[in-house]
Order: C-alpha cells, then structure tokens, then sequence
C-alpha cells in the first residue's frame, strides 16, 4: 500500500506539471460520463411516465371499449346504415358476469358529449353515467360532497358528481353543491364535485388520451333512463343518429396472474355477438410488459450512443499518456537503472491514467445530475430521473476505458531498454 500511495503522488504531480493538458483530458471523460448520465436519465423518465400512464389504468383490469365500425361494415345493401348501431350491450356485460369466474369487480361506462349548463354559463364536456366503482377504477379524489353511491343508481337519482374544471366553469364564485345543472332537458342536483386529476395521455393506437376535468358523472341507469340509447346529431341540415348501450366495460380480477388467462374468457362472451368488429380490448398488463421491454431497448441505445463519447475521452487519455511517456523517456531510464522494476513503471503509468479518468468521472457525475435539471426546467412535460445505477455504470466506464487504454502506454513505457532510455535527449 506504501508503494502504491508513493506512486499515485508522484501521479498526481507529474499530472500537475502540465496543468492545461492534464485538463484538456479530463474534459473528455467528464462529458462522456455527462452524456451517460444525461441519456439514460431521460430515457428513464420517459420510461417511469409510460409506465405509471399504463399502471394508471390498472394492471389487473381489462378494458373492453365499443369501437365505432367502417362505414363498410356498417353498409347494408351496398347503402350505409341510416343510424349506426354499435358497440357494447347491456347482454355483453350479463354475459361477462355470468361467465366468467375470476371477475372481482366490473364497471360498465356510458359517455355521450353533451353541453353542460347553469344558466347562461355552458361548457362542452363528457356526460359519463356510471357506478360507484368508476372514482376508485380511475383514481378519482373527492374534493366535495360525495361520489355517486349504488343506492343512486338503483333509484334513477338525478344527480351529478362534477369534475374540477365543470365546477370551476359553471361555479365560478358559488359552491356548487346542491345547486342544479342542465343535460339536454333535464335538471341534475350536483352532490359533488372531485379533485383535479391529470389527463391521462393516449397509449399508442390501443387508448386515446382522456382528460376527466371535464367531466360530469350520473348514475348509469339513470343516464340510460334520460338520454336512451340512440343520440341524433343534426348539424347544417344534415342527420346523424348513433346507437350505443355501453361505451366501455372496465374488467378488474384479483391478481395480475389471472389476467392473461381471464382475456380468452371475455373474447368468447362477446365476439360471436359482434360480426362487424365493434368492440375491441385493451390489456394495460400486457402494454405494460411492452412500455418495460421498449425501455431496456430504448437504454441500451441510447447509452451506447453516450458510451462512444467515453470512448473517444480514453483515445485522449491514450494520446496525452504515449506524449508523456516519451517526454519521459530519461525518466524511466533512469528510474529503471536505480532498480525499478517493468511492473513499478507500468504501474506509475496505469496510475497516472486510472486518476485522470477518476478525476474526469467524478467531474462527469457533477454535470451529469445538472443536464437533466436543465432539460427539465425549459422542457416542463419532460420527465428525466438519475438513478444509481446510471450514476455507477458511467463512472465504472470511465475507469475501464481509463485502464483500457492507459495499459499500452504503461506497457511502452515499462518495455523501454534503460541504457537506450538513458541516451534520450
């Protein structure tokens, strides 16, 4: 240890007698490093806001969503369908229930795009009649009053449950709790109103993006007693008419190994009653497994990337050490003919090299946490997290790539002839 602790001090002050070149060297190490950290910081956030998008949906659940059919599919007679029925029935949802066993929980959605009215405020939002399941399958937080209860359901109450941004429209100044609300034509008594929640973004082409804070909630059957199951739009002489029972059925099972098992069931209780191919299914676990599998991918690439930088900081440190090593020439000839040994040069050197890319990745790891930072301050939306394990994979390069290619020069060095070294100029 005394020998090693001598050679890395007369490492440190052979470094220090060419302060700008030692510095220059360094440079490259620590934005290589820098760059690691960076990559794979932001591939990391990018990855955990993926996944937690995914994870929002729930990992247990199976989302069965009406998906509106081509106008080809809807043709009878080579004419398109003058009301276009699709999508999910109230047979659909008895049927699951009836069927398949692993079911914990099942929550059936009706939405319709309404104009929501108090008075001559209005706002266009989305009517969703639904159970008292819908706050806790979407994380939903009450802020007043209560969320809708099953008794509402069974006695076709007319009330409504706002979300954050319809309360803040229509309320701007009043409480909005037991005041009344319009859809279509008829009053709703507000019981509630829920917290802000963040818009969930789209998964792929497998989930568009929802925002709930524009929402108003009813009970289901209440939703189907008033606005019935065909909805007519007429707009600039022309009509549309569409009809739908459920807009999606939310399928919850007790645990993520029943999942997978649990998707055939659900396929055999509802394709043959679809021909036109109007409902489709969405499996948060599997996209989950996928978003995982996209990540490792995505990590890989994009160190690699950054790792060629070190790479190119270790050609430095090659060229810098084979300068110094024949700067040094007299040095080694002289050190060798006082009795140093080929492995106390090729260790001076190895030294040499190891603490110009350990100063370098300590260097790289200080700016490394800073970039994300930087990212993140001019680009909100983005997300970059620094883990430990970024932090030590891209200092244990730099020492590796420190090693790697300080081994030539100190080798060089250590395989000089001493009386030929002695004769250098």
């Amino acid at each position: 240890m005394g020998r090693i602790w001598r050679a890395l001090k007369l490492g440190m002050r052979s470094l220090l007698l060419h302060k700008l070149r030692s510095g220059l060297t360094v440079l490259g190490i620590v934005f290589g490093v820098a760059a690691v950290i960076a990559m794979l910081s932001i591939a990391e956030g990018t990855s955990r806001q993926a996944q937690e998008q995914i994870r929002a949906l729930g990992a247990t659940n199976i989302i069965v969503r009406s998906v509106k059919p081509s106008a080809e599919a809807e043709a009878t007679g080579g004419r398109p369908a003058r009301i276009l029925n699709f999508g999910l029935k109230y047979a659909d949802y008895d049927r699951m229930l009836g069927t398949i066993p692993t079911i914990r929980k099942v929550l059936p959605i009706r939405e319709i795009r309404k104009q929501i009215r108090r008075g001559a405020a209005f706002l266009d939002g989305r009517v969703v009649g639904t159970t008292h399941d819908y706050a806790d399958f979407n994380l939903l937080q009450v802020d007043k009053g209560r969320f809708l209860t099953a008794s509402d359901d069974e006695k076709f109450e007319n009330f409504a449950v706002l979300a954050f941004e319809t309360a803040k429209k229509l309320f701007p100044f009043e409480d909005p709790l037991r005041q009344s609300i319009k859809l279509g034509s008829d009053y709703y008594t507000v019981i509630g109103v829920t917290k802000e929640r963040a818009t969930s973004a789209g998964i792929g082409g497998s989930l568009a993006a929802q925002d709930f804070n524009k929402d108003v909630y009813i009970p289901l059957n209440t939703c189907r007693l008033r606005f019935g199951e065909r909805i007519i739009d007429s707009r600039s002489g022309s009509m549309q008419a569409e009809e739908t029972q459920l807009t999606q059925i939310t399928i919850q099972v007790d645990s993520m190994d029943k999942v997978m098992p649990t998707v055939p069931l659900i396929k055999a209780a509802y394709e043959p009653y679809h021909p036109k191919k109007d409902v489709d299914i969405v499996i948060p676990y599997d996209l989950l497994l996928q978003a995982q599998a996209q990540a490792r991918q995505f990590s890989i690439i994009l160190g690699t990337i950054a790792a060629i930088s070190l790479l190119v900081g270790g050609i430095g440190i090659m060229n810098i050490m084979l300068a110094t090593v024949t700067e040094r020439t007299r040095e080694i000839g002289i050190r060798r003919a006082l009795g140093a040994k080929r492995k106390d040069i090729t260790q001076q050197f190895l030294i040499e090299t190891i603490v110009l890319a350990g100063v370098g990745g300590l260097l790289g790891i200080a700016v490394g946490y800073s970039i994300p930072q930087i990212i993140v301050y001019f680009i909100p939306d983005q997300r970059a997290i620094v883990t430990g394990t970024s932090v030590t994979l891209a200092f244990g390069i730099s020492v590796a790539v420190g090693i790697m290619f300080g081994i030539y020069p100190a080798r060089r060095a250590a395989l000089m002839d001493p009386i030929e070294a002695l004769r250098h100029e």
